[in-house]
This record gives structure tokens, sequence and C-alpha cells, in this order.
């Protein structure tokens, strides 16, 4: 956790994106997916530059939120603060019935139902200054450059994923694991 935290401490575009999305006081609220997962991967093949992200995924937990559009004004507030970054918001409150599953019960249960491990890491700035990162499966794996298959979903989906999105391209070290 604490090389995460200092990977993003390096990246002043990471750290603007989180201190804006801090300003909302969402619930168990992170961002999650490729803004931590591509960072690391990039740092471990000593990219000189960053792997430019197509989304930025915030996502949060409100049981309590009765709007289910809610997320497209959190939305369009972070792209008022930060035009050039691709936002997504999604409260994981709701994302059970798109994806066909039991209700989640927090942020982190949400992520365990990723199709892939490494995605499923978030980081949040705290009201004190520091910064709580998660991990639904821990950062090892992240570290040790793999991609591995989450049994919750479908291996077509994980494998789908691996060549729509040219990982094994972008960072030639990474190992799937299934």
């Amino acid at each position: 956790m604490e090389r995460i935290i200092k990977l993003i401490q390096s990246d002043g575009l990471r750290l603007k994106a989180l201190a804006h999305v801090d300003s909302l006081r969402l619930p168990q609220c992170y961002i999650a997916a490729g803004f931590i997962r591509n960072l690391v991967w990039d740092f471990l093949h000593n990219k000189l530059a960053p792997t430019p992200l197509n989304d930025i995924d915030v996502i949060y937990f409100d049981c309590y939120e009765s709007n289910p559009n809610k997320y497209k004004e959190y939305e369009a507030k972070l792209t008022e603060l930060l035009p050039q970054l691709n936002w997504q918001v999604r409260n994981q409150a709701l994302m059970h019935t798109r994806n066909n599953d039991e209700p989640y019960k927090s942020t982190i249960d949400a992520m365990s139902y990723w199709p892939e491990k490494e995605t499923a890491i978030g980081i949040r700035k705290l009201p004190s200054g520091e910064y709580d990162c998660i991990a639904a499966f821990g950062f090892d794996s992240l570290f040790n450059l793999q991609v591995t298959y989450n049994p919750k979903r479908l291996k077509s989906v994980f494998e789908y994923r691996i060549n729509s999105k040219n990982w094994l391209v972008t960072w030639c070290n990474l190992k799937v694991v299934l």
C-alpha cells in the first residue's frame, strides 16, 4: 500500500484527481482500476511516460441514494474541475443489478466481482490529507506483474478485457494467471 501511495504522490495529475474526488464527500469513495493498476505496471516496466488512461473510475457506495442518475451530476462536477480527464462515476450499491449479482455490501465487496484481481484496487484522499488504499485481493499480484482471473466472472469476459485493452503489448512482462 505504501508503495502505491508513493507512486501516486509523484504524479501531479493523479493528486489533483484525488483532491477533486475528495471534495465530493461521497461515502466509501475511491478512484480505482487503471488509475492505480496502470501507474504500478508503468513503474515496474520503467516507462518514461505514463500510459494514457481511457477513463478515471470513481466508485462509491451509497445505499440511500434514491436518484439512479445522480452519478451524472458528479461526473459533470469533476469534468468542470479537471476537463482533460474522462470521468466515470458509479455508485456500487446499484451495480449489482447491471451485473446480475446479489446486492453488494460495500465498495470493496463490489470490487471483489471485477473480472481481474489487479483492477480491484482503489485509493482515496482522507480529510486528514493522508491516503487510504484498498484492494479486494491484496496488492502482491499487482506488483508481481500478474493479470489474474476472478472466478466470479466469466473467463470469456476476462480474456476479452486482456485482448481489447492490449495489456500484454503495453506491458510485455505481464503474466496471465487463470
